[in-house]
């Protein structure tokens, strides 16, 4: 399995010898414990914002401000970053907001591979065993959490959309 190399621990949340550690040894030994997770968590979360970023970018580049600012002899940097990048980045901070609740919430797979305890496979367990109480309760959080990510994302729309100002 994956215990070839033993390079990172592919279970649990902490070491046998957990409560012997000192209190930097315990923090050194939960991110050793949190480094598989979190990569695996990463490339997924990362490959949908770079596929997004790319077909958005794309698009932009062939606008005609874009073909308009290059015909004005602005430089190929200043044509990506100042204008094509951030009206590419309105869809990516559009949907960021419904990412947040989701990255807390749809990890009940990472949880199973890397057996740790977490709020995706409570979810699970609750309404397998139809505890009504805890899945309300996970709802309720998965509202708050959806509506603060609405929030920031409402928030970053207006530091990256040009159009919208309050003056």
């Amino acid at each position: 399995g994956g215990s070839f190399f033993s390079w990172f621990p592919i279970g649990e949340l902490y070491s046998d010898n957990y409560y012997d550690l000192s209190m930097w040894g315990k923090i050194f030994d939960r991110i050793h414990h949190f480094i598989l997770p979190l990569i695996c968590y990463m490339i997924g979360s990362f490959t949908v914002l770079t596929m997004l970023m790319k077909n958005s970018l794309l698009d932009e580049v062939k606008k005609d401000y874009i073909r308009t600012a290059r015909a004005k002899g602005v430089s190929e940097q200043n044509v990506y970053l100042k204008h094509a990048l951030r009206n590419a980045l309105i869809p990516i901070v559009t949907g960021i907001g419904g990412f947040l609740a989701v990255f807390f919430t749809g990890s009940l797979l990472l949880e199973m591979i890397f057996q740790l305890d977490g709020i995706g496979l409570l979810s699970f367990k609750s309404v397998l065993q139809r505890d009504y109480n805890v899945i309300m309760g996970l709802l309720f959080l998965e509202s708050v959490l959806l509506l603060i990510g609405n929030l920031l994302s409402d928030i970053a729309y207006i530091l990256v959309d040009p159009r919208i100002n309050f003056e």
